[in-house]
């Protein structure tokens, strides 16, 4: 108990709860303000701090009370959740995300272990109670998903899975041919957070290459009639965003706009990485060249993190959203 105490006291400490409760006092008070909601976006963005920093405090105080209860079983479980989020120091880390995925070597298998990816990771948002939405979605001519891109949207979405990305390699017999080979698979994860329009990445019109299409749905059962669909090149990088999911070209161009912000942080924070790797070293791009995670089915069944050697046997499990313990781990060996 006394340990635990010792735990307690340092989370209160760095959490600065008192801070907290001002910035709340400050945000409620300028809501109140009749300006307050002329600026749509800066007013949710507002709010949404605020509701973060209102459970932020509520999570905090019951931790003090479980703790003068003597309430040890609960208030461990508390301590550990509001433990991970003192590892979120990042600008964006606290915020949404955006997350695509992209079949690779393994054909068919491979669409179908990107699928399976994706119903891994939706579970998980589930679980952590984000919303997530698909924002563009390419399907596999025989099954599976070529790629996929989803907005996650839920504090601290970011923080908890920019660690997910990278290769993950799967290993199984195959139910694509009859004589049930063993076959493995590969599917890339991209983890980028969501940025609002700000001076952190400025989009030029003038860079800017826009093309409308009419997107298709499945089967050509969902074919629009009209020019709803956007492709969007960035000219200066040649990066090339598209977005489909929505029904309105308009709802379209707003997706693209946020993928293509993202997509540039990610550039310009990759670059700055690989500078401090050049005093430091060890750093590895999050592409095709680091596998991060072996997902094996057969002829046993573990899934292992190739960077903090922490497995675990219940595959099932992992593949059914429990990724805690996985992301628990990176978190800490950051």
């Amino acid at each position: 108990m006394e340990e635990l105490n010792g735990r307690i006291k340092k989370v209160i400490e760095k959490f600065d709860i008192e801070e907290k409760r001002k910035k709340v006092r400050e945000i409620e008070a300028e809501s109140t303000h009749p300006d307050f909601w002329k600026d749509h976006q800066n007013a949710s963005a507002k709010m949404k701090e605020l509701s973060k920093l209102q459970n932020e405090v509520a999570k905090i105080e019951k931790l003090t009370e479980l703790s003068t209860a003597g309430n040890s079983e609960e208030a461990e479980k508390l301590l550990d959740e509001l433990e991970v989020l003192l590892y979120f120091a990042g600008n964006y880390d606290s915020g949404s995300a955006i997350m695509e995925l992209h079949s690779g070597q393994g054909g068919v298998e491979a669409m179908d272990w990107t699928n399976m990816l994706y119903r891994m990771y939706t579970r998980f948002f589930d679980k952590k109670g984000w919303a997530h939405e698909v924002i563009e979605e390419t399907p596999g001519e025989e099954a599976g998903l070529k790629s996929v891109t989803v907005q996650v949207v839920g504090d601290y979405a970011y923080g908890f899975l920019k660690g997910e990305a990278g290769v993950h390699r799967l290993v199984r017999q195959s139910p694509f041919n009859a004589d049930n080979l063993r076959q493995t698979s590969f599917a890339l994860v991209e983890v980028m957070p969501e940025i609002e329009e700000s001076a952190a990445i400025e989009l030029k019109d003038e860079d800017l290459d826009w093309d409308f299409y009419r997107s298709g749905g499945h089967g050509g059962q969902n074919v629009n009639k009209v020019s709803t669909a956007v492709r969007l090149k960035h000219i200066p990088t040649g990066i090339v965003v598209t977005a489909q999911a929505q029904r309105y070209q308009g709802q379209n161009r707003e997706y693209a706009l946020k993928i293509l912000r993202a997509k540039l942080w990610l550039l310009q924070e990759e670059e700055r990485k690989k500078e401090e790797a050049k005093l430091k070293g060890g750093y590895k791009t999050p592409g095709w060249g680091n596998q991060i995670r072996s997902y094996v089915l057969h002829p046993y069944k573990m899934v292992k993190d190739l960077r903090t050697n922490y497995e675990t046997g219940n595959a099932e499990a992992v593949l059914d959203g429990d990724l805690d313990a996985f992301i628990d781990e990176e978190l800490r060996k950051l």
